[in-house]
């Protein structure tokens, strides 16, 4: 059995409503589903990474990619042939997709290419300079003194 009930976690948790919907994702997921079109996911810098995914057959136009709300998705939908040719194989799957990613916070997409049946999807994690940890001078010498503006007792 793999259902799991996260209803108490949502009583008395706030404002880990994406980590419980990730959660739910996760356990619903279609395993027959993630099968294709077949990825790979690799960190290529620093903060830099890559989702490679192999699209053979699908030209740019029938490719899809958008991002909303943290979530990437990647979807691709096979034009249908105009001359109708005859295969006595064919092994090129051109069946309509649609794969998701949960990006984590300050993940941005920074691009896309298709070369050789390989559609890559750049992305990068841009922390804004305001979430950035920050050092804090310390002065030497006597604290300042406050400035005081009338010198009445309260």
């Amino acid at each position: 059995m793999r259902s799991y009930d996260f209803t108490p976690l949502f009583r008395s948790s706030v404002g880990f409503d994406r980590m419980m919907r990730l959660l739910d994702t996760a356990t619903r997921a279609d395993e027959s589903a993630l099968s294709y079109p077949p990825y790979n996911i690799e960190k290529t810098g620093e903060s830099a990474y890559r989702i490679t995914m192999a699209v053979a057959g699908f030209a740019e136009d029938e490719l899809n990619i958008s991002v909303q709300e943290g979530v990437l998705t990647v979807s691709g939908k096979a034009h249908r042939d105009e001359e109708q040719a005859q295969f006595l194989h064919r092994g090129i799957a051109r069946r309509a997709f649609e794969r998701r990613f949960e990006l984590a916070d300050f993940i941005q997409v920074k691009g896309a290419t298709l070369a050789n049946g390989l559609l890559h999807i750049d992305l990068v994690r841009e922390v804004p300079e305001a979430m950035k940890p920050r050092t804090v001078k310390i002065a030497a010498g006597e604290p300042k003194q406050p400035n005081v503006i009338e010198g009445k007792a309260a």
